[in-house]
């Protein structure tokens, strides 16, 4: 095993500069994505037991006042981050439109509750897409890593294999003696692309799926929770 990354050291040093400009290409798409992978992993797993942690305490709490209360402590929920813009806005709204003696003001009072649950709906709706936005920050590169990494490592290949035949016609000679340590150097590049793009692929598949996910529960409980205020109202 040793022996082998020694080899593999050995016909980086020694390939072109063109194949190792490759190789570094590579090595920087590597990493970034592996620490959007990290990231985002860590992420999402706060997120989703935060958000089941607050559905939990939501449920069981009669107050809307102490669920807004304990989502304030819950920074890393998604969940827990509409609510309080949705708490926040009905809070105006429930400020906004006292109780009036007259019949014609309590229509316009009523009118203007029911305009008011049309700005909690938009608030609502506006934190859903900031909340789907975050989640999704930097996640496109891992699409992009996956795509293209392949043919940069191809790139690499092919023009390795072009010196190769290069020093071939220049020697004179087609042996494999002469052949092999050329095109072994250049094929390092299609296994670089190759074990960057697997990864990635990997990666961005999953977190997809993750976010669609935490997507529909925030849909789900953006729904009960406009169907709590419009009881109350009526």
């Amino acid at each position: 095993m040793v022996f082998g990354e020694l080899d593999i050291i050995h016909m980086i040093r020694n390939a072109g500069l063109m194949v190792q400009m490759v190789l570094l290409l590579l090595l920087f798409f590597s990493i970034t994505s592996w620490t959007i992978i990290l990231i985002k992993y860590r992420y999402i797993r706060r997120a989703y037991r935060e958000s089941a942690f607050f559905t939990d305490i939501f449920w069981e709490s009669r107050d809307l006042a102490v669920a807004f209360k304990e989502a304030q402590e819950l920074r890393g929920s998604p969940v827990a981050r509409i609510f309080r813009i949705g708490y926040l806005e009905l809070k105006k709204l429930s400020e906004a439109g006292p109780q009036l003696p007259s019949d014609k003001e309590a229509d316009a009072t009523l009118s203007g509750r029911f305009t008011g649950i049309d700005n909690v709906k938009r608030s609502l709706k506006r934190a859903i897409n900031t909340e789907v936005t975050r989640m999704t920050q930097m996640i496109p590169f891992l699409a992009t890593t996956g795509n293209t990494t392949p043919f940069i490592g191809l790139f690499g290949t092919v023009w390795g294999i072009m010196n190769s035949f290069h020093g071939i016609g220049l020697r004179g000679s087609a042996s494999l003696a002469v052949v092999a340590p050329g095109i072994s150097e250049a094929l390092v590049a299609t296994a670089a692309g190759l074990a960057v793009a697997i990864p990635a692929v990997i990666g961005f598949n999953y977190f997809m799926q993750k976010i669609k996910i935490i997507e529909s529960e925030l849909e789900s409980f953006s729904a009960d929770f406009l169907n709590i205020i419009e009881r109350d109202i009526r």
